[in-house]
């Protein structure tokens, strides 16, 4: 297990493939660790550097008292690629984590080379629609409202199946204080004026079954960015890394042999 130091969390990380490899960034999405991604990181071509971490108040990371601000979520990924010496990485965020890419990519263009933006926006909800949410879990705690989060994160095949629960555990383990603490960060967040003057190559995907983030709002942050691409995955929720990972792969394999040059 590796931890590092960054921006004084201390956060869980971890790195696959090719350790002088190009360096491609994954950020998770809110209640999830960077298991997130275990399912196609085998599907994945060689030759890169595959970087995975906690953040703030997820997984084996650090856990401070809520609420925190993106601002702090970004910083916390730039000083992890800070101390990892990591330069122009692509950087692939679902959900929060897209959130995350997209202000690293506006504060830091020398550390981010192209933007994979799953299942998120430059704005998710609205305030009052996330402090409901942190009254509930103050009130019932996340187990309380974990049904509905997981019809909004798979699609109903996946959510009558057993490869449900290990997800639906996931998210009713993470701190409280993390879970609330991120949804106050989402809650404030609008990135859609820095995103519209992003200029690098990006991609958005949204699951065509996403009850968080729908496809028209994937779509319609991906067309803040000149030129990005747009893929919908059919039958997929809010978590198609986990629901439809060959078809999230390819789309992944293809943007990266593309863009992700040296």
């Amino acid at each position: 297990m590796r931890v590092i130091r960054a921006n004084g969390v201390a956060l869980h990380w971890r790195e696959d493939g090719e350790p002088n490899g190009i360096p491609v960034l994954f950020a998770n999405s809110l209640g999830t660790d960077l298991r997130l991604w275990d399912a196609i990181l085998p599907l994945l071509p060689s030759g890169y550097r595959f970087i995975r971490f906690d953040k703030r108040g997820h997984g084996l990371s650090e856990c401070p008292d809520s609420p925190y601000s993106m601002d702090a979520l970004v910083a916390d990924a730039e000083a992890l690629l800070d101390a990892l010496g990591v330069r122009n990485a692509v950087v692939v965020g679902l959900s929060i984590g897209g959130l995350i890419a997209q202000g690293l990519a506006a504060k830091r263009p020398d550390r981010v080379r192209a933007l994979v933006l799953s299942n998120t926006a430059a704005k998710i909800g609205t305030s009052q629609m996330w402090n409901d949410r942190i009254a509930a879990i103050e009130s019932g705690g996340i187990e309380a409202l974990s049904a509905a989060i997981i019809e909004r994160w798979f699609g109903q095949s996946f959510r009558e199946s057993l490869a449900v629960e290990p997800w639906r555990a996931m998210l009713e383990r993470t701190p409280k204080p993390g879970y609330l603490g991120c949804c106050a960060a989402i809650a404030a967040a609008d990135f859609t004026t820095s995103t519209s003057e992003l200029q690098l190559p990006a991609m958005a995907i949204a699951g065509s079954v996403d009850g968080a983030t729908p496809p028209e709002l994937v779509s319609a942050t991906a067309a803040l960015i000149p030129n990005a691409k747009f893929h919908v995955i059919e039958g997929a929720g809010h978590l198609p890394c986990v629901e439809a990972p060959e078809q999230y792969a390819v789309l992944l394999t293809d943007f990266l042999r593309i863009h992700a040059v040296g």
